[in-house]
């Protein structure tokens, strides 16, 4: 890997995410300050209602990042469907680490599938037949792009497997006019850094069936008794019977709470969601337009039916050395990233047996694939700045 040494004539670092607290921002979290309670409350609840509405789902659920919001998603299914330990999950070859790690955490065996080299998203085409026995199936929304879930829930229905979508990555995106996260079963988001929407940790998970909702609240709560989750279960009329079930617990849950603080913080930018995707939008398409004429390298492919909400700029490589173009890259103030290498990873080799080569389309991006940001707190300018850099590598 080329050595880092950054520039002395620098302009502003283009980052790969950004967050700006708005008037509202200031004023909700002045709210939450000013009541005296910073536990999950009010602001809480508006958040988990408008996000999941937003996506198109009646229950939405709380939780302190996105992995944990998989891992009840996983947990809740497989506790109320009595599946056994080692049940298999499929989920795709290119996807962050979290989406694996679940399945294992939940005591289950994740089944790799190759993704499609345009999308870079599951390709169910290249299954197994021997594993097509699986109880569950997670396909991941990559950068912004929704899976194709029209194959998947086809699939799904055809061998009686649920569907979780990991939809970290993505929001505010459709497949077929259908919102991500209301498509499956369960549909889990994110609001880490560098995401859409940001509150520095947290994530939800949304459905529309009422006891995966339940059993998603009781697990980010240790495990509770649905009649007491939080401070708010004690204004009810039979208040003996809460008293007595205070401390009963169902599951062996985790500590996923989040607080209001951070629901605060993410309500806030559920008002200027709207714009923030159409900036997303226009920034990847000055990059396309700048880099369709250089053939060393492909540009993001919108699948038909689908719209995009660009969390990321995804970059593969026809041509050179990935590393030597990252590095140019960021000794000039553009960060980079891989594009979620999975099936190379040492963890996954010793507990699978991974081999990269039957993945030829991840071993394909793990090798030549990385990612640029094209967030809404970038103008044009820095678009072209990116594509310039891009442009005098290959030049040289």
């Amino acid at each position: 890997m080329p050595p880092f040494k950054r520039s002395h004539l620098m302009h502003k670092t283009i980052g790969l995410g950004t967050f700006e607290a708005t008037q509202l921002t200031y004023e909700l979290v002045s709210q939450v300050l000013d009541s005296g309670r910073i536990s999950y409350g009010p602001l809480s609840k508006k958040l988990e209602s408008d996000f999941a509405n937003l996506h198109g789902c009646d229950y939405g659920v709380l939780s302190n990042s996105g992995t944990s919001s998989l891992q009840v998603a996983l947990q809740a299914l497989k506790e109320l469907h009595r599946w056994e330990d080692w049940t298999k999950v499929i989920v795709p070859a290119v996807t962050f680490v979290a989406t694996v790690n679940i399945v294992f955490h939940n005591k289950m065996w994740p089944v790799l599938v190759d993704v499609d080299p345009a999308t870079y998203n599951m390709d169910i085409n290249t299954l197994l037949p021997q594993d097509k026995d699986a109880k569950c199936i997670i396909p991941v929304h990559l950068f912004g792009q929704p899976a194709n879930m029209t194959e998947i829930g086809d699939l799904a229905a055809r061998h009686n497997m649920l569907i979780i979508e990991d939809s970290c990555e993505t929001m505010f995106a459709t497949h077929g006019r259908r919102s991500v996260g209301s498509i499956g079963d369960i549909g889990c988001f994110s609001f880490y850094m560098a995401h859409l929407i940001t509150a520095g940790v947290g994530g939800v998970s949304i459905t529309n069936n009422p006891d995966y909702a339940a059993k998603m609240r009781s697990l980010v709560n240790h495990g509770r008794d649905g009649i007491y989750i939080s401070i708010d279960d004690d204004d009810v009329a039979n208040k003996e019977e809460v008293m007595g079930r205070r401390f009963n617990f169902e599951s062996v849950g985790h500590s996923f709470r989040v607080t209001e603080l951070e629901a605060a913080i993410a309500l806030a930018q559920l008002e200027t969601w709207e714009a923030m995707i159409a900036k997303r939008r226009a920034n990847a398409l000055v990059l396309d337009r700048a880099l369709e004429d250089v053939l060393e390298v492909v540009t993001p492919y919108v699948a038909p039916g689908n719209t995009h909400s660009y969390m990321m700029y995804p970059i593969i490589m026809n041509f050179g050395d990935k590393w030597e173009v990252c590095a140019h890259l960021e000794n000039n103030g553009v960060e980079t990233r891989e594009m979620l290498p999975i099936t190379n990873q040492p963890v996954y080799r010793n507990l699978m047996q991974l081999q990269e080569t039957v993945f030829p389309v991840a071993n394909l991006i793990n090798d030549t694939g990385f990612y640029v940001g094209c967030h809404q707190g970038l103008e044009e300018d820095d678009m072209l700045r990116i594509a310039d850099l891009i442009k005098e590598y290959f030049d040289k």
